[in-house]
């Protein structure tokens, strides 16, 4: 019998390393717009952070989402996305 591989990924914020479903994935289409992906199936490049408002912040603190995917990310979004998560919660 065989167990079912887990898929992990880092969290851009703690830089723990967790399940896929326990993160939340913020993804750049390919038109270049910003959001929080909550279905995990948008089309375009993605980067993980915890469920967590913390989390994006050290993210957007330590500009690892804007490494991610090599642009400056606005404010604005961070804070769009920030409320998301806050609702999801």
């Amino acid at each position: 019998m065989q167990t079912k591989k887990v898929p992990m990924r880092k969290c851009t914020g703690c830089g723990e390393m967790k399940p896929k479903k326990e993160l939340v994935r913020v993804v750049k289409s390919p038109e270049g717009e910003i959001s929080l992906d909550l279905t995990g199936k948008k089309n375009g490049r993605g980067a993980y952070v915890c469920k967590d408002a913390a989390c994006l912040k050290k993210a957007q603190k330590a500009k690892r989402i804007e490494r991610a995917f090599d642009c400056a990310i606005p404010d604005e979004i961070f804070e769009k996305m920030e409320q998301e998560l806050i609702k999801s919660e």
